[in-house]
């Protein structure tokens, strides 16, 4: 018997960049079909107005326009954009909270209340013509008070976005978790050596996907049929969304997510544009097409982040951090989308990171401002949550003068299951184990040496550090959505011929699910990984799934997988044992080869079986055997009992000059804990892509809107993505502190690096700024921002 290379745990390259590096790949905008018409839409530049008179008979009169729809025209045609965050009685999804929610049509009708919000649709035969249409639509606003800074917009006073809700709250939780726990926690405040406070400004982000958004849809009259191509991340969840919308039968739509080029949360959305191009080419009777541009990418697909943050800390003189007290305000933007209102609660729940504590408290508030809707960017909640759980140890350290590993250390959780103050129960861990590799790979005691020389030299040297935990696999059903009650499926289908089709539920646009999943089942199945073939995206061709978001793929779609796999393989072994004679309890399977037990030399190959599995007449009429259905296939369903919780540490060293205020990253150190883990090479791709978003968010990027509600920042132009030149090499390790939750004992990754690399940068800033007796500034650390802060310390 001859074993085959196992796969898993390999650095493999993706199966799937080939296509991608050659230019073979198929995106939305490489699909085209037979009399295919182009939409274009006409934005808002107005951040709230009222639609006083709108022309579109020019419009329709250009040669090549097919049609021009407004507002008017398609009101009652279509559904409004729907949220999942408020539940079947009306509630923000966190039980008993009133949730505002203002009816977003897909094209504004009266009123609009965000610059890039949809005015009017054209379409045509050509895309220039459809956007030559947009200039010739005539639309007369009358202006409306804005409000832009979320502060201001949750005070009493501030003009009111929509006024059927009487104020710019979306929603309010007053306190929580519980009466008991904010009477313990006034208690440990009056009890401690030390309290702290402070307010931090996670700033709004553009996603900035090198793809940006596009759809294609086309009716088929005669079977009365709808195909969706969408640059989306959750074809499965948009299909069920857009039947509901339309309306149409959900039975009758094919949603295809066709390769798509990034998203990092931003396409964890269904968007007016979603319902509004299926509805053009149902009414039309012909194939439509609409692509984003990248100015309509920064003006109307979601942001990230904004969120202020107000903490207060108790803590003792030995670094023991006792209770703390979380108020968060949440930058809605002018609508809900899909997870707006529910970033938050992510934060909430996450917020006291790898640390252990007596007791917190929690307030929650959610404003409406004139500005496009925030939602999922690469963590949701969780980057925000790591900033004040590793701000909290560095201020701490700040006030006893302990070093900041050692309070990291002091306040580690070590035994798990670990339940936490806000109720969550962490699989396992062992922080101090990534703190270690981390300091050992840095040489942290010569950083302290250094830093101590040039601070003597009047240099600013910068250490930071980051001990931080994500939460995935989303997730349980005893989670309320939208953190659960997200299953996964997999089939798994052995051909005739002794090739293996999978096909998965997720939707991965990068995560490399088509090689890590090919890599299990070739192991598993011990077939030759060439062999494998996996598909997704397509929800007539795979079973209807749960998608991808929240590093959910490897710990849910995986184990789904796994599930089907030894089912396939028990069938195996039933047919191996009619073939064989043989009893199929004495059956064992290794290296794709079925044998009996004690008689190795009684085999049959998976490939042998799975023809047998499909022609009965193997054996001769009549002994197909009576109580196996023919073919070798099966589907599984799996439900996390509980989430995942990857972690680790980050270390860096930076300079900041003092005469520009430029900050220089010198040394760049990632210990990260995923689990067992698949593929290295993968794994590695997704923390560098994570610790380049995460400190683009510390240096680099941020979202200006001015205070008539343009938007500044809305070309990549003024809107500040980092550049290889301006990243620095980074260095990634590994612990393995595998999860009891699923078989693959896999945690995911996919957000790591981001939630990590934030904290880690800014506390290294702070550190370097501290002898100037500096101790906060807003993100991101642009050159001006820090020079100005460098010289009102000095004077």
């Amino acid at each position: 018997m001859v074993a085959t290379p196992k796969m898993m745990g390999q650095r493999i390259k993706r199966k799937e960049d080939p296509r991608f590096i050659t230019g073979t790949g198929k995106y939305v905008d490489d699909i085209k079909l037979v009399g295919m018409l182009h939409a274009a839409l006409l934005r808002s530049d107005h951040a709230r107005a009222r639609i006083k008179r709108i022309d579109v008979s020019k419009a329709r009169a250009l040669p090549g326009v097919v049609a021009v729809f407004t507002g008017k025209d398609l009101e009652g045609k279509i559904g409004t954009v729907p949220t999942a965050a408020q539940n079947a009685e009306g509630n923000h999804w966190l039980a008993g909270v009133k949730l505002n929610v203002p009816p977003q049509p897909v094209i504004a009708i009266d009123k609009v209340n965000f610059v890039g919000q949809n005015v009017a649709v054209a379409v045509a035969t050509d895309p220039y013509i459809a956007h030559d249409a947009l200039d010739a639509i005539e639309v007369e606003f009358e202006d409306l008070p804005v409000v832009i800074d979320v502060e201001k917009a949750a005070e009493p006073g501030s003009p009111v976005i929509h006024e059927e809700f009487g104020s710019n709250l979306a929603f309010h939780l007053p306190g929580g978790p519980s009466p008991e726990a904010i009477e313990k926690v006034e208690q440990l405040f009056k009890e401690a050596d030390h309290t702290a406070s402070f307010r931090f400004d996670n700033q709004r982000l553009v996603p900035v996907a090198m793809e940006t958004r596009g759809v294609l849809a086309d009716y088929d009259v005669g079977r009365e049929s709808l195909t969706v191509w969408s640059s989306t991340q959750i074809p499965h969840i948009a299909r069920t969304v857009l039947s509901m919308v339309l309306p149409m039968p959900e039975n009758r739509i094919r949603f295809i997510a066709p390769d798509v080029g990034g998203s990092f949360g931003s396409k964890l959305n269904i968007y007016p544009e979603e319902f509004l191009i299926p509805y053009l080419a149902k009414t039309l009777g012909k194939p439509v097409k609409w692509i984003e541009k990248r100015r309509e990418n920064f003006t109307s697909t979601t942001h990230g982040r904004g969120q202020m943050q107000y903490v207060d800390i108790a803590f003792n003189k030995d670094g023991t951090w006792l209770a703390c007290k979380l108020k968060l305000l949440n930058d809605m933007g002018a609508y809900l989308q899909l997870l707006t209102p529910g970033i938050g609660n992510f934060t909430l729940i996450m917020f006291t990171g790898v640390y252990k504590l007596e007791a917190i408290c929690f307030e929650q508030l959610g404003a409406f401002t004139n500005k496009v809707a925030t939602d999922a960017y690469r963590g949701a909640g969780r980057p925000e949550a790591t900033m004040v759980a590793e701000k909290v140890m560095d201020v701490i350290a700040r006030e006893t003068g302990l070093d900041p590993t050692e309070v990291r250390r002091k306040n580690f959780l070590t035994e798990f299951p670990a339940t936490t103050p806000s109720g969550m129960t962490y699989d396992s861990g062992d922080y101090s184990k990534a703190l270690d590799k981390a300091m050992e790979l840095v040489n942290y005691k010569q950083l302290r040496a250094e830093q101590k020389q040039a601070r003597t030299e009047g240099r600013l040297m910068g250490i930071g550090v980051s001990s931080f935990l994500d939460v995935c696999g989303f997730g349980p059903s005893s989670v309320p959505p939208p953190g659960g009650g997200w299953w996964e499926a997999s089939t798994v289908k052995v051909e005739p011929t002794g090739t293996v089709t999978v096909l998965t539920g997720i939707s991965p646009h990068g995560q490399g699910q088509e090689t890590t999943f090919a890599q299990i089942a070739a192991d598993e199945l011990g077939v030759p990984m060439d062999s494998v073939r996996v598909l997704h995206s397509d929800t007539d061709v795979v079973p209807y799934g749960n998608d991808t978001y929240g590093s959910r793929g490897q710990a849910v779609g995986g184990e789904a997988l796994m599930m089907s796999i030894g089912k396939v393989k028990d069938k195996a072994k039933q047919f191996a044992a009619h073939m064989l004679d043989a009893q199929p309890e004495n059956m064992e399977y290794a290296n794709g080869e079925i044998f009996v037990k004690g008689e190795p030399s009684r085999k049959v190959t998976l490939g042998e079986v799975a023809y047998a599995a499909y022609d009965f007449s193997w054996k001769g009429p009549g002994t197909a055997p009576a109580d196996l259905e023919p073919g070798l296939e099966a589907t599984s369903r799996f439900e996390p009992t509980n989430f995942t919780y990857p972690f680790g540490t980050f270390i860096c060293a930076l300079d900041i000059d003092a005469d520009t205020g430029e900050v220089e990253i010198k040394k760049f150190v990632a210990v990260s804990d995923c689990g067992n883990v698949i593929n290295p090479l993968i794994v590695d791709g997704q923390v560098h892509g994570g610790i380049v978003q995460g400190l683009a968010q510390t240096l680099f990027e941020e979202v200006v809107y001015d205070e008539n509600g343009q938007l500044i920042t809305g070309e990549l132009t003024e809107y500040a993505v980092p550049k290889a030149h301006m990243v620095r090499n980074f260095e990634t390790y590994h612990t393995v502190t595998p999860t009891p939750v699923n078989s693959l004992g896999a945690k995911g990754i996919g957000e790591s690096g981001t939630i990590g690399a934030t904290a880690c940068v800014f506390n290294a800033v702070m550190d370097a700024l501290a002898p100037l007796g500096i101790k906060h500034l807003d993100m991101p650390f642009k050159p001006h921002k820090v020079w100005n802060a460098i010289q009102q310390a000095k004077a």
